[in-house]
């Protein structure tokens, strides 16, 4: 036994008649048989023919009715021949039915050039006839002739026709419809994944800084057998930790509960550059101990004026959380030394955030690093269109771990 792909099954299927098709030319050929048995036909054949072929047209067209769906063009090119015997002969009043119903079908399941073809053809044809008949035949009745060939030519296809456009048009819209949802779905989803990246980017920045300090006067406080050492490391954890559970705090608040723009109450939600001074101060104390000292040299004010412009506040964001990060990163794994913060405002109008710490062998304790804050630097600057470069870098003065930005510095609107 030979096995049926589900293909060759599917097939199989679409070639099968539809049930109403077979419900068409089967009540159309018992019709047709009863009107020809009570005499119920249109009157003696032309041209000689027997009126046995009236049945024979009959039957050709229920053929075609079978077809109507599956086969709509073979169907019609099996219909005008068997109207044609019809009309030759006793002329059954179903069989003209059925042809209509076939035309009808061509139009509405065919190809969509032959569907406009066959209605353009309908009117060709009914033209064609009435003028033929009014030439041949001087007699009123022809226009009582071309209104019948008109209604079972020219009625049913553009019937079809107008039908045809009217699913078109709504498969259209539905595709239309999936598509702008999809792309909806697509936007949403990127939409919660950039979210999800920012909302990423922030508590690291938040929580890397505070951590880091407890980290490594917790690791002070067990390797120095100094009470006093002891007592001083206790203070930067309990002080790193209350403000580290603040800020978690905050951003936790903010998240829950947003309050609305310009509201009096709202909390802060964007740390500004004007908070470097007190960032500073906070990394003193918790560099103090390894040696490390920290110096803010601002330049963004041009020269002859007072205040800097200040910068958007996606800007501002940005620059503060490197700052940030580069201060966490120096406490970590910076030697004894200098860290320099410079803020600068270019000719452009770009805003330069630079942050150059000692690089060479750490001897005291280090917190462990997994990376991800300078993957969060590069996304923030990406994000703006800025410039963004992290490494090691050889000055006159010694070699020093550099962290540069440039972002595009748009003044706030007032």
């Amino acid at each position: 036994m030979i096995a049926r792909s589900p293909t060759d099954a599917a097939t199989a299927i679409a070639r099968r008649p539809h049930r109403l098709d077979v419900l068409l030319a089967g009540g159309g050929l018992l019709g047709g048989l009863l009107l020809w048995t009570l005499g119920q036909h249109g009157g003696p054949p032309q041209l000689g023919l027997p009126p046995a072929l009236t049945l024979l047209a009959l039957a050709a067209m229920s053929l075609a009715e079978l077809m109507r769906r599956t086969a709509p063009l073979v169907a019609l090119a099996v219909a005008v021949p068997a109207l044609a015997l019809d009309v030759c002969t006793a002329n059954l009043v179903v069989t003209v039915l059925m042809f209509t119903d076939v035309v009808y079908a061509a139009v509405l399941h065919g190809p969509p050039g032959a569907a406009r073809r066959i209605s353009l053809h309908c009117v060709l044809v009914t033209v064609l006839g009435t003028g033929v008949l009014t030439a041949v035949w001087r007699n009123p009745q022809v226009v009582l002739v071309a209104i019948g060939l008109a209604l079972i030519t020219i009625a049913p296809a553009w019937t079809g026709l107008m039908l045809r456009e009217h699913r078109d048009a709504a498969e259209a819209a539905r595709l239309r419809a999936e598509r702008i949802a999809l792309l909806a779905e697509r936007d949403r989803a990127r939409a919660v994944a950039g979210e999800r990246a920012r909302m990423a980017r922030e508590l690291h920045d938040v929580v890397a800084n505070h951590l880091s300090a407890i980290a490594i006067h917790s690791t002070a406080a067990q390797s120095i057998d100094d009470p006093s050492a002891t007592r001083e490391a206790l203070g930067v954890i309990r002080e790193n930790s209350v403000q580290g559970l603040s800020e978690m705090r905050r951003l936790i608040r903010l998240l829950r509960n947003p309050a609305p723009t310009g509201a009096k109450d709202a909390p802060a939600a964007t740390p500004a550059l004007d908070g470097l001074d007190a960032l500073l101060d906070q990394a003193r104390t918790g560099g103090a101990s390894s040696g490390l000292t920290f110096v803010l040299d601002d330049a963004r004010a041009p020269h002859g004026t007072g205040a800097a412009p200040r910068p958007a506040a996606p800007v501002e964001l940005a620059a503060y959380r490197i700052v940030q990060e580069a201060l966490t990163n120096a406490l970590k794994h910076a030697a004894p030394g200098e860290v320099r913060v410079r803020l600068a405002r270019e000719h452009d109008g770009t805003l330069t955030v630079a942050v150059r710490s000692p690089f060479a062998e750490r001897p005291g304790p280090r917190a462990p690093g997994s990376g991800t804050g300078l993957i969060g630097m590069r996304e923030r600057i990406a994000l703006l269109g800025g410039a963004f470069e992290a490494g090691p870098a050889q000055q006159p003065d010694g070699r020093f771990w550099l962290v540069r930005a440039a972002l595009p510095a748009e003044e706030e609107a007032s």
